[in-house]
């Protein structure tokens, strides 16, 4: 199965949908957008390191940066930080280059590691939409934290992608029904800049009422 262009998602809206299933809901379904300290610090350090008409060769390594990228079969277009394009007698051709080269998608985040799947996945998510392009296969790619300075190599297992094809699954099929994830709250709400549009408090407290109301009287 192939998606129609004007159905493909945003392929870093994996990493809101991790984060918070109604996050996501709230931003690309409902269009809703507010910024905070985090988001603000992660966009200047996206900013810095995209530069679409950015190519540059340094010995066996060409560096593309705000790479476009895009899966019919799992309905996704975004861009890749940066890529590597690394000679190899076992790559792949690219245009007006004689040399083969492999493929090495590198992802930029402002923090440190996280524990969660966020990052991971969506790293490869644009490995995936890499090998869909390039008709090869990519065995891994790395990620860069701003906070640590280095960066954190990722290999690509059959479990990630079958994973990364599971979640834009579950996000096509909300956005096709336009519906939004009631509010649930958790740790990761003080971190979230759509906090005051969410109110996962107000939510919680009408749990909280529908139980007391639910409780027969007397007891």
């Amino acid at each position: 199965m192939e998606y129609a262009e004007e159905d493909y998602l945003m392929l870093s809206g994996i990493q809101h949908f991790l984060f918070c299933r109604r996050q996501w809901c709230l931003i690309h379904i409902e269009q809703v957008w507010a910024e905070n300290l985090r988001t603000a610090e992660g966009r200047v350090l996206h900013d810095r390191v995209h530069d679409p008409f950015f190519t540059e060769s340094r010995k066996d390594v060409l560096y593309s940066r705000a790479m476009p990228v895009h899966s019919g079969r799992m309905g996704i277009a975004g861009e890749c930080d940066l890529v590597e394009f690394q000679k190899s007698k076992s790559g792949v051709a690219l245009f007006h280059r004689e040399e083969l080269y492999e493929i090495y998608p590198i992802e930029y985040k402002k923090g440190k590691p996280k524990e969660s799947e966020c990052d991971v996945l969506q790293l490869t998510a644009e490995a995936m939409c890499l090998e869909e392009m390039f008709l090869t296969e990519i065995k891994e790619g790395a990620l860069y934290y701003g906070e640590v300075k280095s960066r954190q190599k990722v290999v690509f297992t059959d479990d990630m992608r079958k994973r990364v094809i599971e979640v834009f699954s579950e996000m096509h099929s909300l956005m096709n029904r336009g519906y939004t994830v009631k509010a649930k709250m958790t740790k990761s709400c003080n971190a979230c800049s759509l906090q005051d549009v969410c109110l996962p408090k107000l939510a919680k407290n009408d749990r909280a009422a529908q139980y007391n109301r639910e409780i027969p009287e007397g007891l």
